[in-house]
């Protein structure tokens, strides 16, 4: 079996590259970062199986952040067989840096020029073949989104070759050569070619985990200096601008570039990121898909669940006494999985899928980072924010790509409050249904003040400022149905093989302890929570099944009241109030131990114990102005 691994620059396409060959097992995300550990697929390339993985988007290999750290240390662990290096052929200048670093590697490479289509668009049209002879190496045309040049790409990969390295000015090239073949003395070569960690040692860059340079201190040292002496530069802005150099002399080798008229697509966008209108139009746009999953989920709901509680009250007519209770309960699981949950996930996934393959969700980020700005965060802060309504789990998961520790702390905080697609079905199915769909979408309007409001806080009590983003915005592209509908069945899958039988089990064990008379003790405990809301009694249980799963905290509240028809026996403010701390109170399980795993134990609980407090302390002040309800 061969190892081949795609490396490129974020928003390259490589992730879909990775998904074209291995099948569906990636989701392609237009955000940097998403791909923070590696993903591995199987695929036959020219007859034999290969494994194919997915590095991390990296801009270099140059260990700056964690995602270029991770890609460079596989690269360099003697398990990769072939490199295909996924360029953006639109922005092939500067995508061209990444190959050049790679070409110092040593390793058999094939290079893919993705997004052909949309360099052609911007009137850039690149000669492969001339590519291909300057650098040594297969080069191949695609369009991967659409399965262009796929077919070329895997026959080019048995084909692949070692790449001639690149060829830098005189002074440097003999200040690399002397540290080369001094390193070569000092350390095996098939830790890391010598030139590589020549580079590495005369940007005065730390070496990779396990190599010692140190014998070549000194020698890196005087070169150091002679370089500032020569240049009046620091040596790793000289090789980075020599590198730049050649890339943009590589560029115009191979490509010719033509006038490119203002397309429809720069008119959009001149709308969509307006500094002014972008706004207006992101609400119109939220609101679309928040009535969209409304309308679609009530009529769901309204053709699932009845037959689906008719069902369950024959069982319990028909299995009298404890064991009839039990296996009740675990059947109102079951329905309400189908019944409650699925009529408004579903829907809910599929637009995010449908926002993430157009490329809106990036422009949602570029403009949310002046709000950012306001509560002492930047930049890549929005990745997390985002991602964290689709899941919390991979939002926090997302913060790593941060550098700052101050930056985490506070990033994971808040974006744990963000209305998952778990909570957005309590939002739904409750509040939407019973109350009024206005009033479910001003909680989200709610969540993003209260969040405000606490990041703004947090940077009084952790002062400081990240890094400015630096985001890449992708082309607009036409939605994929079976792009969408693999996103979602990937996405829902979670639900089905996690979440269900959670939520089956969990809603036996209910009835169970209600039937043994445990309910009324656990409901006394948690007075402190449901008396000062407002709340009936018998809602304690359901908030502590929440942190299982937070649909479960829905569909207990449907068990311990007796009844799925909540507007019988809860006001609308009641309902109000209750969606709201779920909303905010402590996060799932997984998303606990995801805190717990990235933010150490002592800060996962400060965490867990402030979403508690601001749970509390916004339930207090909704109940106080929803007295109308």
């Amino acid at each position: 079996m061969i190892r081949i691994a795609l490396v490129g620059q974020p928003n390259s396409g490589k992730s879909t590259l990775f998904n074209a060959i291995a099948g569906y097992r990636a989701v392609a995300s237009n955000f940097p970062g998403t791909t923070v550990e590696l993903l591995r697929g199987r695929a036959l390339v020219g007859g034999r199986p290969a494994e194919v993985v997915d590095l991390p988007g990296t801009y270099s290999l140059r260990a700056g952040d964690p995602a270029e750290e991770v890609a460079r240390d596989f690269l360099l662990s003697g398990e990769v067989d072939v490199v295909v290096d996924v360029v953006d052929a639109s922005l092939l200048g500067r995508s061209l840096e990444l190959t050049l670093e790679l070409c110092e590697l040593g390793l058999p490479m094939v290079v893919c020029l993705n997004m052909m289509d949309e360099a052609r668009r911007k009137g850039i049209y690149i000669d492969p073949e001339r590519l291909e002879g300057i650098l040594g190496v297969p080069v191949v045309g695609t369009v991967a989104v659409r399965g262009v040049g796929l077919g070329d790409l895997l026959a080019a990969i048995p084909r692949a070759r070692v790449p001639t390295p690149p060829r830098y000015s005189a002074d440097v090239e003999r200040h690399l050569a002397a540290l080369a073949e001094r390193i070569a003395e000092a350390v095996p070569a098939e830790r890391a070619p010598a030139r590589y960690l020549a580079g590495l040692a005369l940007s005065g860059e730390p070496p990779p985990a396990g190599i010692d340079l140190s014998p070549v201190e000194a020698d890196a040292e005087r070169a150091r200096r002679e370089i500032r002496r020569d240049r009046g530069e620091d040596p790793a802005l000289v090789l980075a601008a020599e590198r730049h150099a050649l890339a943009l002399r590589l560029f115009e080798a191979v490509a010719r570039v033509a006038h490119a008229e203002r397309s429809l697509r720069d008119r959009i966008d001149s709308l969509l990121m307006h500094r002014v209108l972008g706004y207006p139009i992101l609400f119109l746009v939220l609101l679309g898909l928040f009535f969209g999953v409304f309308k679609i989920g009530g009529i769901l709901e309204g053709y699932l669940l009845p037959p689906l509680e008719d069902l369950t009250s024959w069982v319990e007519g028909a299995v009298p006494g404890p064991i009839g209770a039990v296996l009740s309960g675990a059947l109102q699981g079951l329905w309400a999985g189908i019944g409650i949950v699925l009529p408004y996930l579903l829907p809910f996934l599929f637009f995010l899928a449908l926002l993430e393959d157009v490329g809106y969700l990036p422009r949602i980020g570029f403009l949310l980072d002046g709000l950012m700005h306001r509560i002492g965060l930047h930049g890549k802060s929005v990745i997390p924010f985002l991602l964290g309504y689709g899941c919390s789990v991979p939002a926090v998961l997302a913060t790593r790509i941060l550098e700052d520790e101050r930056d985490r702390l506070v990033t994971a905080a808040l974006a744990v409050m963000i209305p998952c697609a778990a909570r957005t079905v309590v939002i739904f199915g409750l509040v939407g249904r019973y109350v009024g769909p206005w009033i479910a979408f001003s909680l989200y309007l709610l969540n993003i003040i209260v969040i405000a409001a606490a990041g703004t806080l947090l940077r009084r009590f952790l002062p400081g400022m990240g890094p400015g983003l630096i985001m890449e915005i992708p082309p607009y592209r036409p939605p994929s149905l079976r792009t969408m509908s693999l996103k979602v069945w990937l996405r829902l899958r979670g639900f089905i093989t996690v979440a269900w039988p959670t939520l089956i089990a969990a809603s036996a064990f209910f009835s169970l302890i209600e039937v043994l008379g445990w309910t009324g003790f656990l409901n006394t405990l948690l007075l402190p929570v449901t008396w000062p809301l407002g709340l009936p009694a018998a809602v304690g249980v359901p908030l502590v099944f929440g942190i299982l799963r937070k649909e479960l905290s829905l569909i207990m509240l449907g068990q311990a009241l007796g009844t799925v028809d909540f507007g019988a026996v809860l006001s609308g403010a009641a309902m109000v109030v209750f969606t709201v701390f779920v909303i905010f109170y402590v996060p799932c399980l997984a998303t606990v131990a995801a805190l717990w795993r990235e933010l150490g134990r002592r800060r996962t609980l400060l965490v867990v114990a402030g979403t508690v407090g601001v749970a509390m302390l916004v339930g207090l002040l909704v109940r106080l102005t929803t007295w109308a309800f």
